[in-house]
């Protein structure tokens, strides 16, 4: 049962990225593997069990050409009848040449039933940026009836920045809308290592939509960010969000936890609000940051104070 859940410890190693989703008694979990190879996928009753579910490879990456290397950051959604998994991949000829796939289940089973390629997310008509250039980061959530779709997309020469952008959603494999701007890397933690912002994930409260984020290079700086607008509004207008200032989540030496980010939201049987993050255990990081495995899966409890904001706590 999901009162067994221990909070900000190691909880399943050597995945980050990690997203979680609940459909109909089932939680499913997938994240980036070590190898960046494949896209793997976990089901329980309850969130305590993922943690020693059978997982299951469900596409492996190709041999060359599109897909072929780096295959990041897996999403489970169920949209419009259908289950689809939204990824980043870039080519064995070009590794950085990254740009986000989506994939379609032919069947209700989404462990056992066949996977087909939906090829490259596709933009809006008349959208003549959005995928040209380093992608990623794909998530995908509903507010007053539309989708919306989140994603970064790098921009610029020589140190390139990492941008979040936003659309709506035609089908779950094209926009209906061209790309608008979310939030670039305004602020100092943003921008150690390189600068980025990546890695959205969405939770809802009441009017309120929260859309946190992961900023700086992937090592003991990356830490989580926030953005906020109401429900109803117009949320292709920059305008209808407000950027927090500062870092809502980040290392805490003193816990034993570096790095956090990357993180997804889900609620327990009890129906409490559940983050899922990635982070390390580690202050010194042997190697290149992005490929060393040791980022693992960790849950937090999400408290909320009198104005219904989300609190980020390694104490809950």
């Amino acid at each position: 049962m999901d009162e067994q859940l221990k909070f900000n410890t190691p909880w399943i190693l050597q995945r980050a990225d990690p997203y979680v989703c609940y459909y109909e008694g089932w939680y499913y979990f997938t994240a980036s593997v070590p190898e960046y190879d494949r896209i793997v996928l976990r089901r329980a009753k309850d969130i305590a069990g993922l943690a020693d579910a059978e997982e299951k490879v469900i596409w492996v990456k190709h041999e060359s050409g599109p897909m072929s290397e780096h295959i990041w950051a897996p999403e489970l959604h169920f949209l419009q009848g259908k289950w689809y998994i939204y990824f980043a991949g870039g080519e064995k000829e070009n590794i950085w040449n990254i740009r986000p796939y989506v994939l379609e289940c032919t069947g209700v089973d989404p462990l056992e039933d066949a996977w087909i390629e939906k090829g490259k997310l596709q933009r809006a008509d008349g959208d003549d940026f959005s995928f040209e250039a380093f992608s990623l980061d794909t998530t995908v959530f509903e507010d007053a009836g539309k989708h919306y779709i989140v994603w970064a997309e790098k921009v610029g020469v020589g140190k390139q920045i990492s941008n979040l952008y936003i659309a709506e959603l035609e089908s779950p494999y094209k926009l209906k809308t061209v790309q608008v701007l979310l939030t670039t890397p305004d602020y100092d933690w943003e921008r150690i290592g390189f600068w980025v912002n990546e890695g959205p994930g969405m939770i809802k409260r009441g009017n309120k939509l929260y859309l946190t984020y992961s900023a700086s290079e992937t090592g003991i700086h990356y830490c989580v960010g926030m953005l906020t607008a109401e429900s109803g509004s117009d949320l292709l207008d920059p305008l209808s969000w407000k950027k927090e200032r500062y870092p809502v989540l980040k290392t805490d030496e003193s816990k034993g936890i570096y790095g956090p980010g990357h993180n997804s939201f889900t609620k327990d049987a009890q129906g409490n609000d559940i983050m899922v993050y990635h982070a390390r255990t580690e202050s010194v990081i042997v190697g290149d940051p992005l490929y060393n495995a040791n980022r693992h899966a960790f849950l937090m409890k999400i408290g909320w104070d009198d104005n219904d904001r989300p609190i980020f706590s390694y104490n809950q």
